[in-house]
């Protein structure tokens, strides 16, 4: 690296703010380029992808802490931050330091070359050395915009959940459900299993589930029920059973959220207690 080149966190967030180009070439290839010169997810992660309008970061938030409570140790990106940037790469729920991110934009940096990448593209690729390199057994991957162009989408996930369909971005993503929920359904893999908590879900949604290894849909498998006293109740599948658990008051997540968290965690094989 040069003199010039970025030393804090600051200078390199000025940098790749900059350096993002007004003209681009969509699509994956440039992104996936750079990301097959940087360290790579080992086999045995498991990774998480979330989609969809409304929920996505409460989702995140959901397995994170069911991950915690068993004692599994767990990566997230995120975005948009709230105060700081490192709030976007979280290792156990607390985010990276600055020299974390600093290190990794590093990397990025040598790897990318004459390669043009965005802001969020750049930021992407940097999480994800992070993640690769923090020893962590699951990483939970928020989609910013979108799906299936989205810079996160060059990971192949082991479990994707859509959270629900709604008119968002329409610029970017259609002007109506079907086609903002064909975005979205762009995470969905062969092999992978899907999660869909849109309770009305567009026919792309449910073409995404026959595509899929094994797909798990709300109001079928999963569902969230409402019981006396504005109480709720969670039922999902585990291992081809059915569980049921009693909503504790002052969640500080919608339940319907942490419906699909439970059900996305329970995905990786790890067994909830009913209650």
């Amino acid at each position: 690296m040069t003199s010039s080149s970025p030393r804090s966190l600051s200078d390199w967030l000025n940098y790749i703010e900059a350096l993002h180009p007004s003209e681009i070439e969509m699509g994956l290839e440039r992104i996936k380029k750079v990301y097959r010169k940087l360290p790579q997810f080992p086999e045995n992660l498991a990774v998480v992808t979330v989609a969809g309008t409304n929920g996505k970061g409460s989702t995140v938030a959901s397995i994170e802490a069911l991950a915690k409570s068993k004692g599994l140790s767990v990566g997230s990106y995120t975005s948009p931050h709230i105060l700081t940037y490192n709030e976007r790469v979280q290792i156990n729920q607390v985010p990276v330091s600055d020299d974390t991110l600093v290190n990794a934009f590093h990397l990025v940096e040598s790897a990318r070359g004459d390669v043009q990448l965005t802001y969020f593209e750049f930021g992407t690729l940097a999480a994800f050395v992070i993640l690769a390199a923090s020893e962590i057994d699951i990483a939970v991957l928020e989609i910013g915009l979108g799906g299936r162009l989205d810079a996160v989408n060059i990971v192949d996930p082991d479990v994707a959940v859509v959270t629900t369909v709604d008119m968002d971005h329409e610029g970017w993503l259609g002007t109506t459900r079907e086609a903002i929920a064909t975005e979205k359904a762009g995470i969905v893999r062969k092999g992978a299993t899907f999660i869909c908590g849109d309770e009305n879900p567009p026919q792309a949604l449910l073409d995404a589930a026959n595509i899929a290894q094994r797909s798990l849909m709300r109001g079928t498998q999963f569902d969230l029920l409402a019981m006396p006293g504005d109480r709720w109740q969670i039922r999902w599948q585990s291992k081809g059973n059915d569980r049921l658990m009693v909503l504790p008051d002052g969640l500080p997540v919608l339940p319907q959220n942490l419906l699909n968290g439970v059900q996305a965690f329970s995905e990786l094989g790890y067994e909830l207690t009913d209650a």
